[in-house]
């Protein structure tokens, strides 16, 4: 594959994330429900290739890696009603901005966990994405429109993204990533219809334009735009198309300006540059090659 082909398919990545906060917001509906079908059509859509293989695969797991696709589940599965709860709240750039941050979070998860090594740039990354967080969260206080509220949660998807992919990290040592992307994928779609049955959150009666949204949110960010993502792994190195990463909230925030008119706040231009020019210095600067990609 050449060079140019790569670039190209990154692009194309990119822009199919960058749809998923769209999407969610244009769809009516509880956002425990939008998670849920966002995983289970998931699942639905990929079925038929990953289906059998993925089962039996499951059947051959040891208890270890069956709890830990488990818990990837779980953290995958609040990671998407949590960010997707945020987006009532607070403006698409913050809460898309603020769940870019778990890089960091993984970085130190890693040095806690692992007892992994920061490095100088990693850091001052983390100095960077901590001011534009703090920029971004201020301008919030003091408003009676729930801001505050938006930011946390996306905070917590951002912490629940670091969990998923540091735990799918560990299995995806012994599974292909066709069949891991399958069962995490279903396993978070379980748990995430036990937490709709727990909060009696209904996942029917939807009318035709919200199932329509709940397709497309399903195929194009998460099928395309995150199967993109892994396939490019194996051609590229990961720093580069972490950076991608950095596509989300930017595309994210241009689609909100032109389908909503939804203009961010001078603090989140601010805080937001901060927060993804950490990102980039430490994703640029990364030596190790990151083998996991995720976004919301």
């Amino acid at each position: 594959m050449t060079r140019l082909m790569q670039y190209l398919i990154l692009i194309i990545a990119a822009i199919a994330v960058s749809w998923a906060a769209i999407f969610i917001r244009l769809a009516d509906a509880d956002p425990i429900a939008i998670a849920f079908y966002r995983m289970a059509l998931a699942v639905l859509i990929l079925a038929p290739l990953s289906a059998v293989s993925s089962f039996r695969k499951l059947t051959k797991l040891t208890k270890r890696n069956l709890l830990l696709l488990s818990i990837s589940g779980l953290f995958l599965g609040i990671h998407f009603a949590s960010w997707i709860a945020s987006l009532k709240y607070t403006s698409i750039a913050n809460s898309v901005i603020i769940v870019s941050t778990h890089p960091f979070l993984i970085a130190i998860a890693e040095a806690i966990i692992l007892k992994t090594k920061i490095g100088r740039w990693t850091i001052i990354g983390m100095i960077l994405a901590i001011s534009g967080m703090i920029v971004i969260f201020s301008s919030s206080l003091g408003f009676s429109n729930s801001g505050i509220l938006g930011e946390l949660l996306a905070f917590i998807g951002a912490v629940c993204a670091a969990g998923y992919l540091l735990t799918g990290r560990i299995i995806r040592q012994d599974m292909k990533n066709r069949d891991y992307i399958f069962l995490v994928y279903l396993f978070a779609a379980l748990i995430l219809s036990i937490i709709a049955l727990i909060t009696n959150t209904s996942l029917f009666g939807f009318d035709e334009q919200t199932w329509l949204f709940f397709v497309l949110l399903a195929l194009i960010p998460q099928v395309i735009g995150h199967s993109l993502y892994n396939f490019l792994l194996k051609h590229m190195k990961a720093h580069l198309v972490g950076l991608a990463i950095l596509g989300e909230p930017i595309g994210a925030s241009f689609l909100a300006i032109l389908i909503f008119s939804e203009f961010p706040p001078t603090e989140t231009y601010i805080g937001g540059g901060l927060i993804l020019a950490g990102i980039a210095l430490a994703l640029i600067r990364m030596k190790s090659d990151d083998k996991s990609v995720e976004t919301a």
